[in-house]
């Protein structure tokens, strides 16, 4: 029955644009500005852009393949043998732009639409008889390395391909405990919006696509906005006015969280972390959950930003449980992100060691933040990062701190300004990055004339989240041997992007690279920390080496410079002291218990379709988190949990659990304390002083 209805839909289906399988020269056509367009943007990439390719045969080829994998990532629509009927345009596409008529692109696209039209109508047709007919008995599994699947040999495997794709939706919503008829309805709805979108597709959807593709190429930086995309870019990408403070991006079916805003709703929240996936989205505590696998992401973005004060439900996919598909229901109240609320801010911890207590002052900065506003009309009193730094210093120094540790986790960057004002409160003078456009042209940015800066002990605390401006700042301070870098190795986002017009749309093109004073490029590889500390992300799943056609590592001249101290004698020893307090101190044991788990969860390269494997698996996991959350409240002196929902049942006091979640956390924060003995083993193990003369180099 299963394979009629595929066959019977593949013929009788009609298209909303009337995409003819045997022409490329049917009703969809690009208009005569998409075609300028995309000569337009042909001529900014080679260019403009830093990479310095031309759009020559191989990157036609190249072009199409991504164009393909963009459409069906999952492989669900081609065969190898459409594959191989593609290749033909593949020296073709760079002549083809010239020539304005882009054929392959209508190809490629007019079987994909035809196909996913036909699939998704065929489980439309009587869904529940298809429900009914599945076995949750068998041996089946669904590949999750769909990267290194390969093409379907026959339309009868393509369909089998499907099937399993659709038992394991349902096989994931009886996991949920719905019923049949909830199932019915859920799939319905998800799977009837998919094919409504599909149908409304029109050629600006189509030649944005084709677009991306080639700009992709040029690193996952480079991307075409349509003239819709140009006019919501800040609202699409972000909800950090009257939303819950994330940004977000599509990968694949999924609405993935790519980065939490610092301080905004989210963050404070606690529970909606980087990588984790949303799949369903309800207004308010009892609004019906709206499936949104498979919607655009323009479209989730409305469904989550709303007025600020109420109350928006998510259901996700936590990042370390993605490949189980076990989803989470959690509930943020919308607000904006204050600049007050991100603003640095310090506190003091107290490292015991034998019979001297040391003192060592932490500074938390979410984000290089200015005001510009209020700095544009002259207010003397305008926030800025190093200007509310530059008090917290002093507030520190007259307290006789120690050592001062800058926490610049989960910063994803800002104002480049900042940075180097920020670093120029812990050097004399000198260069903090060097920028290198595309023309090959070389200028250093920095403090330039001698002043006043804080001139004791320091680090930097880093994690795999800590980007662009972060990198910039901490890179410098490792450079210079100002001070010791603790935490993971960084992001590793070192581009500048500037945008160009087009007749249709505009093209976001990276037309320069951030160096180091030492010559490295933070770009791809970020900054390495001194002393490495365990962390929960998976360095596989975020950071720009995790991306598509990323630009490579590389470095140019170092600048001379001076330096202040040298902690690679002592390297040795703090690691070793640090590798064993990770052995032995319970906050830290725990979390690298944390890191087994969800490492081992996301080894997991096939998911069984058996209902009892599932459902045993599932049990076996929650057990080992229960374990290791039990553990944690234990050591907090917390009554242990019976099941890890009763955790999600349990509500503090909202403001309380925020407040506290926005403070600098002095007791519990298992690296922050942990970076704190680091700095400490450093003062007690030198037999000098850490800063000497500066010294060039």
């Amino acid at each position: 029955m299963f394979l009629r209805l595929i066959l019977i839909t593949l013929l009788l289906s009609t298209t909303a644009l009337g995409l003819a399988l045997e022409s490329s020269e049917g009703p969809l056509k690009f208009t005569d500005e998409q075609t300028k367009t995309l000569q337009e943007m042909i001529k900014n990439l080679e260019r403009r852009h830093y990479a310095s390719k031309a759009y020559d045969n191989n990157l036609s080829m190249m072009h199409l393949e991504r164009y393909i994998d963009t459409l069906d990532p999952r492989k669900l629509y081609f065969t190898i043998q459409d594959i191989k009927a593609f290749s033909r345009h593949g020296l073709l596409l760079d002549d083809q732009a010239k020539e304005r008529t882009l054929q392959a692109a209508i190809e490629v696209y007019s079987i994909y639409y035809e196909r996913r039209v036909a699939r998704l109508s065929a489980f439309l047709n009587d869904m529940a008889a298809q429900i009914a007919q599945l076995d949750f008995n068998s041996d089946d599994y669904l590949e999750l390395d769909v990267e290194n699947l390969a093409w379907a040999d026959t339309e009868e495997a393509l369909q089998v391909r499907w099937r399993l794709q659709f038992k394991n939706d349902v096989l994931n919503l009886k996991l949920a405990k719905k019923t049949d008829e909830e199932i019915v309805k859920t799939l319905r709805k998800r799977y009837g919006y998919q094919l409504k979108e599909t149908q409304r597709t029109t050629e600006r959807d189509v030649f944005s696509v084709y677009a991306n593709a080639l700009a992709s190429l040029y690193g996952p930086h480079t991307s075409y906005y349509s003239p819709r995309q140009s006019e919501n870019f800040d609202i699409e990408m972000s909800l950090s006015l009257e939303g819950i403070g994330a940004l977000l991006q599509l990968d694949e079916d999924y609405v993935k969280v790519s980065r939490i805003v610092p301080k905004g709703p989210a963050d404070k929240h606690g529970q909606l972390k980087a990588a984790d996936r949303i799949v369903g989205v309800a207004q308010g505590p009892e609004g019906e959950l709206v499936d949104v696998i498979g919607w655009r992401l323009s479209e989730v973005v409305d469904l989550i930003r709303g007025p600020k004060g109420t109350t928006v439900r998510l259901e996700i996919i936590p990042a370390k449980s993605f490949g189980s598909g076990e989803t989470q229901i959690i509930e943020i109240v919308r607000n904006e992100v204050k600049l007050e609320e991100q603003a640095a801010q310090a506190d003091v911890i107290e490292i015991q060691r034998d019979s001297r207590t040391y003192k060592i002052g932490v500074i938390d900065i979410p984000t290089f933040y200015m005001d510009f506003e209020a700095a544009s009309r002259g207010d003397p009193n305008y926030r800025s990062t190093s200007r509310d730094v530059r008090r917290l210093l002093d507030e520190l120094e007259a307290k006789h701190v120690d050592a001062v540790l800058i926490d610049l986790r989960n910063n994803g960057g800002g104002s480049l300004r900042e940075a180097n004002d920020l670093t120029g409160l812990f050097i004399d003078y000198g260069p903090t990055v060097q920028i290198k456009h595309s023309s090959g042209n070389i200028w250093r940015d920095g403090k330039r004339e001698r002043g006043n800066y804080y001139s004791g002990p320091m680090g930097v605390i880093i994690n795999r989240l800590s980007a662009s401006a972060s990198e910039i700042f901490a890179g410098a301070i490792q450079d210079y041997g100002r001070g010791l870098i603790m935490g993971n190795e960084s992001f590793g986002k070192g581009t500048v992007q500037t945008f160009a017009a087009l007749t249709e749309g505009q093209l976001k093109v990276t037309e320069s690279k951030f160096y180091r004073i030492s010559g490295d490029s933070t770009q791809h590889r970020g900054v390495t920390p001194d002393v490495v500390l365990p962390s929960l992300y998976d360095p596989d799943d975020i950071g720009e080496s995790t991306m598509d056609f990323p630009l490579p590592w590389d470095q140019i001249r170092a600048v001379p410079r001076q330096t202040y101290g040298d902690y690679e004698a002592l390297l040795p020893r703090l690691i070793a002291s640090s590798q064993q307090r990770q052995l032995s101190e319970p906050h830290l044991v725990l979390l690298r218990e944390q890191i087994e788990l969800a490492n081992r969860d996301r080894e997991q390269t096939r998911l069984s379709l058996n209902f009892e494997e599932r459902q045993k698996a599932r049990e076996e996991r929650n057990a080992r988190w229960l374990a290791i959350e039990n553990k944690r409240r234990a050591l907090e002196g917390e009554e242990p949990l019976l099941t890890l929902e009763q955790d999600d049942e349990e509500s503090p006091d909202e403001v309380d659990a925020q407040e506290q979640r926005n403070a600098i956390d002095t007791e519990h924060d298992a690296l922050l304390l942990e970076s704190a003995q680091v700095i400490t083993d450093a003062l007690a193990f030198s037999q000098e002083p850490l800063l000497a003369r500066p010294a060039i180099k």
